[in-house]
């Protein structure tokens, strides 16, 4: 539920933000933010996306100091969700099986 959430976030906000004019730099980086939003939401490559959201939030917030806390906040989403994994209703877990870690008494 938390990958839907940011991907369906993430690829409203990069829409969003591409409706107004921006130079060719900011489009690319809102490019970028959609592309990882969908990766996200159909959970393809959720750890290098989530790795690359934590990048690009944290980076986002030193960026513009005025009100840095959205982004960081989708910053450790990222890093969460590069941590966690994909789940078990994903892409991922079609191509290369669903991974359970299982703790045993010794």
């Amino acid at each position: 539920m938390l990958r839907l959430t940011v991907g369906i976030g993430l690829a409203a906000q990069g829409v969003l933000a591409l409706r107004g004019t921006l130079p060719l730099g900011p489009v690319l980086l809102q490019v970028l933010t959609i592309g990882i939003g969908l990766l996200l939401l159909i959970g393809l490559w959720t750890p290098i996306a989530g790795a690359i959201l934590a990048i690009l939030g944290l980076w986002h917030a030193f960026l513009h100091a005025a009100n840095p806390w959205t982004s960081v906040l989708m910053g450790m989403l990222g890093a969460g969700l590069a941590l966690l994994g994909p789940g078990a209703w994903s892409v991922d877990a079609r191509l290369f099986g669903w991974k359970r870690i299982r703790i045993s008494d010794q």
